[in-house]
């Protein structure tokens, strides 16, 4: 039940950076309405394309993490016990290996784009 629960969570949370790259997309289009400059073009298509790229890899993570916590919620309804053959550790270690490597890129992201925003955005 705990991996159920920590799927739940981790879905949760990328919900969550869905709506704050929504926020940081409005911040590009507000960005390009008041300054031109190529550097300011440059870096609002660059970070458009790394917005993509990192919504691509939540909406893959969370399809998977839904599936798995799916079938760990059957085997629990039916009362069995996790066994080896039904559920590989090996699946969650990778799941969760990607999920960590995923929340470090977004978080660098993040610092980026806010950097960026503050040079640009007074």
């Amino acid at each position: 039940m705990s991996l159920h629960l920590r799927y739940r969570l981790w879905i949760a949370e990328m919900n969550f950076d869905i709506n704050v790259l929504r926020i940081f997309e409005d911040y590009i289009k507000e960005l390009s309405s008041k300054d031109d400059q190529s550097e300011v073009k440059e870096g609002n298509a660059g970070f458009k394309q790394a917005f993509c790229n990192i919504r691509k890899e939540i909406d893959d993570l969370r399809h998977e993490m839904h599936l798995h916590k799916m079938t760990l919620a059957t085997i629990s309804r039916n009362g069995k016990q996790l066994e080896p053959e039904t559920y590989e550790a090996g699946q969650h270690d990778a799941l969760k290996k990607r999920y960590l490597n995923f929340r470090q890129n977004i978080e660098k992201l993040k610092i980026e784009f806010i950097n960026f925003e503050n040079k640009w955005m007074n």
